[in-house]
């Protein structure tokens, strides 16, 4: 079965490269008008015949940004944003708890937490009422992560309340919010920097579909949420791992 979106507007945070590059062409090729923000990499246009991604430049962490961006995402798709994918995120570095600065806790706690209630909280005057919420949390929440990484786990964690929160609150304007913990995603700037090619191949061993995830594995999560095949699904976090949950 195709899922169509026609007339659907999206927007995706951190939507132009890796698993959100994914979002955005995966939508697009549904039928969705596109924004895909970006804020660590230039955009490059990577629409394909007929569909419509445009790009806009954003801090997530800046909660003035957020609201003023947001206001040109709904000018540029008709007045309308029908789903949100909040896709900022990042681990900025493995660091110990004992060694841990102030500004690394607050950092990653900003944009992997901070982000999606800043984006969340600015995208709700344009959102109508059915419109889909896409919050993405981590393997990390549930397992605390690899070493040096309790903090990105914590904000990740964090997420995970907040899509149960929010879930309860847009329930009467059906409005869906949900979360996606991806496993290990191959290919991706997040393990390229900061996984050893070691400890990947640790994952997929012990992985019980023994491969790594892609970010289109990741994206068609996504499709399905915030398709009408997803309307009675909220609160929810979807496991993206491959088993590796379940080890």
């Amino acid at each position: 079965m195709n899922i169509d979106l026609t007339g659907k507007t999206a927007v995706i945070i951190g939507g132009n490269s890796g698993i959100g590059q994914a979002f955005s062409l995966v939508l697009a090729r549904s039928g969705a008008s596109v924004v895909a923000t970006y804020f660590s990499s230039n955009f490059e246009p990577f629409a394909e015949d007929g569909q419509t991604i445009y790009g806009i430049p954003l801090d997530a962490t800046d909660s003035q940004q957020v609201d003023v961006v947001m206001a040109d995402a709904a000018d540029r798709l008709g007045g309308k944003i029908d789903i949100l994918i909040n896709n900022a995120g990042g681990l900025l570095g493995r660091v110990l708890t004992s060694e841990m600065s102030d500004e690394h806790f607050q950092n990653v706690m900003n944009v992997n937490f901070s982000s999606a209630f800043y984006c969340t909280r600015a995208v709700l005057p344009y959102m109508p009422d059915g419109g889909r919420i896409v919050n993405l949390s981590s393997l990390a929440a549930h397992d605390g992560g690899g070493n040096g990484s309790v903090i990105y786990a914590a904000s990740k964690a964090a997420v995970i309340g907040f899509t149960r929160g929010m879930a309860k609150e847009l329930g009467p304007r059906n409005i869906t919010v949900n979360a996606l913990a991806p496993g290990f995603i191959a290919n991706t700037a997040f393990h390229d920097t900061f996984t050893p090619k070691t400890v990947q191949e640790a994952n997929v061993s012990k992985t019980p579909l023994q491969r790594a995830g892609t970010p289109y594995d990741v994206a068609s999560a996504a499709l399905y949420l915030v398709s009408d095949m997803g309307s009675f699904i909220t609160g929810e976090v979807m496991e993206i791992n491959g088993g590796l949950y379940i080890v």
